[in-house]
């Protein structure tokens, strides 16, 4: 009976007689592997056996250029950078004072008389006051009421405003004049004619407050005074009116 020494010496001689022709392989190339003196090369790897067995495979062509990937995700924000330094101090600007003024409000008055009837032919013929908002603003009047002149010889009347007692000088005096080149030849004669008319102007530089507008009647420089006659039979009226610039 085999003793069990014996019994794994023969199991690792098998392994051996196995793995052997491996490792001790006679192996030549092309045409010197029917010659006599082809020498050995022992202890290479399996790879390198079955390398010069059946020799190695040439690399193909290089394919196509894959397309371009779906675009990433948006990176997480990065911290705040520092805060940069201060700048170079500026010139000195201009101080502009803004005026935010209120809209314009209608600002006027009238004054009216039915039948007046002022025969005087120098000085006041009515007046009204009005209180004027602003200095940097004008004022419209109007007059309008029958006028009438009549003399023997050649004559003139002048109808016009004043403001505050003075005539305006922004930028000249408002004024109607009627001038007769013939009188009758009595001085009570029929020619008596009275007519509506109109003294109308604008006038600018008058100052804020109460202003008394009145109406005069007067003599034109060169020529004589006739007999005037204002607001006959009719209403006479002056309208004031505050404008704008």
């Amino acid at each position: 009976m085999m003793s069990p020494l014996v019994g794994r010496l023969l199991l690792l001689l098998l392994l051996v007689c196995l793995v052997l022709p491996l490792y001790g392989v006679e192996k030549c190339t092309g045409n010197d592997a029917e010659k006599p003196n082809c020498t050995r090369h022992s202890g290479e790897g399996r790879a390198a056996y079955l390398n010069n067995m059946y020799g190695s495979c040439m690399q193909g062509p290089s394919g196509n250029p894959g397309r371009d990937g779906n675009p990433g995700a948006n990176g997480i924000p990065g911290t705040p950078g520092i805060p940069g330094r201060d700048g170079l101090k500026g010139e000195k600007g201009e101080c502009i004072s803004e005026i935010f003024e209120e809209p314009w409000k209608p600002n006027y008055k009238q004054c009216a008389w039915n039948s007046l009837n002022y025969g005087i032919d120098l000085g006041k013929v009515a007046d009204c006051t009005f209180t004027k908002l602003r200095s940097d603003s004008a004022l419209r009047v109007l007059f309008s009421g029958s006028l009438r002149l009549k003399c023997k010889s050649a004559c003139c009347q002048r109808w016009y405003f004043t403001f505050n007692g003075a005539e305006c000088t922004g930028p000249l005096p408002i004024e109607s004049i009627i001038y007769l080149d013939q009188g009758s030849p009595e001085f009570n004669s029929t020619i008596n004619i009275h007519r509506t008319s109109s003294v109308e102007g604008l006038c600018e530089g008058v100052k804020a407050g109460l202003v008394d507008v009145a109406v005069w009647v007067g003599t034109c420089a060169d020529y004589p005074r006739g007999d005037a006659s204002t607001g006959w039979n009719s209403v006479s009226r002056i309208i004031i009116e505050e404008l704008p610039k």
